[in-house]
């Protein structure tokens, strides 16, 4: 069996730091880092990158195209 995931990329400097994908994001990927960019902003980071479903949420919610996902393939194995 063979599930659909996604890489997540996060283009730091173009994030404002709304907080929409992290608040939105139905699997709870996301947070808020501590980190300030060059701006002065929080961007998000990846907390827990298996939960993604590769929904998209993230990427239709964002102002600023800041958060893109890219399909990749993740293989689930059964052990018994």
């Amino acid at each position: 069996m063979k599930l659909v995931k996604a890489d997540i990329y996060i283009l730091e400097e173009r994030c404002k730091g709304c907080g929409y994908c992290v608040e939105f994001c139905p699997k709870a990927v996301l947070e808020l880092s501590t980190k300030f960019t060059k701006k002065g902003y929080h961007p998000p980071f990846v907390k827990d990158g298996a939960a993604c479903t590769n929904c998209k949420t993230c990427e239709l919610i964002c102002p600023e195209f800041a958060i893109f996902t890219v399909y990749k393939e993740a293989k689930m194995s059964y052990e018994l």
